[in-house]
């Protein structure tokens, strides 16, 4: 296996253009799945300008706009994954370790239970987005504040607090639902399963900003990443500013993933599974595993919504039903098999 990594990792620059080429063509290939039967010819027709008035309208309306915010939200929990995975140093670790994903779960349903959202829209988002959002930053400031302390900041602890934050997040969302009509109910089901079926245009500039944020500060930590596997204080003796690094870590994976589930509700196992096969096949410097486990992840949201939209149509399936049964088996398997890879 080692020597498969080494193989790729000296080819970096042709296995990066083969994924971004993979991607592409996946992009397109799923403009053509959904309820009205759509040939891949209108597809290429639609590229060309030259489509019909019903295609251009289901494809740029309603298709394009749900493959970039499939290629975006994959991407973002993807390689928030990746960074969650070498701050904890555990391949296993997710970023809804930190709290965020439950936190914004808890501020979704006080939007639809107590404030009514959806009879609400700012700047063109619905307010159980915005509650989602802040619901996730609160969590995550909660949880950072109680693991720092005057000798810096614990990740231990920053793991306990999570899961703590997690459970009290959790009983809130279900003394929500406890009060709650069945109207709301439904809606709080329906959020928590996940979907892009809201993708428009005010929705993919928000979450290109935080790519091109992402894009511009993440390849930034790669150096801090790849020596805090090596323990914090080899970090500190090898000039990485332990502290500050976890911070800005920590910040990135909470805006990226606070967004992300924001505008997307709970996808699940993307940000898990994803980064943990990549580090398999490519290895564990995060030059190489955050780039492809962005690629990857939009990828797998993008082919997981085409499905949940076509298996049984004109009826979608929630799409974080189907990342959760493709990524279950495919983890499943993973750990089944870990002694191959080098795990205990």
């Amino acid at each position: 296996m080692i020597g498969a990594q080494r193989f790729l990792t000296a080819r970096w620059p042709w296995v990066f253009c083969s994924a971004v080429f993979a991607l592409a063509v996946i992009v397109l290939a799923s403009l053509a799945f959904g309820a009205v039967p759509t040939a891949f010819a209108d597809v290429f027709s639609f590229i060309a300008g030259a489509s019909d008035p019903q295609h251009q309208m289901i494809l740029r309306e309603l298709r394009l706009p749900r493959a970039l915010l499939a290629l975006c939200v994959g991407g973002i929990l993807a390689s928030s994954g990746a960074m969650t995975q070498g701050l904890f140093r555990n391949p296993l670790a997710d970023p809804s370790l930190i709290g965020v994903t439950a936190g914004a779960a808890a501020g979704a349903s006080v939007a639809i239970v107590l404030l009514d959202a959806y009879h609400w829209d700012v700047w063109g988002l619905s307010l159980v987005s915005l509650g989602a959002f802040v619901g996730g930053c609160l969590a995550v400031i909660f949880v950072y504040r109680i693991a720092t302390g005057d000798t810096g900041t614990s990740v231990a602890t920053m793991l306990l607090a999570g899961i703590a934050v997690t459970f009290l997040a959790g009983s809130v969302s279900s003394l929500l639902e406890f009060v709650a009509d069945n109207d709301m109910l439904r809606r709080i089901s329906l959020w928590r399963m996940g979907g892009l079926e809201a993708a428009d245009d005010a929705r993919l500039i928000i979450i290109a900003a935080v790519v091109l944020g992402l894009i511009i500060w993440v390849p930034l930590q790669y150096a801090a990443l790849n020596a805090l596997l090596l323990g914090e204080s080899e970090a500190r003796h090898l000039g990485v500013e332990v502290a500050k690094a976890k911070r800005n870590i920590v910040l990135m994976v909470a805006a990226g993933v606070g967004v992300s589930v924001a505008l997307a509700g709970t996808i699940s196992f993307i940000g898990l599974v994803v980064p943990h096969m990549v580090r398999i096949v490519i290895g564990p410097n995060h030059r190489y595993v955050i780039p492809l486990s962005a690629i990857l992840g939009g990828i797998l949201l993008i082919v997981a919504d085409a499905f949940a939209r076509s298996v049984i149509a004109p009826t979608e399936l929630p799409v974080g039903l189907v990342t959760a049964f493709i990524g279950a088996p495919v983890f499943i398997s993973l750990l089944r098999q870990r002694h191959r890879y080098g795990m205990q």
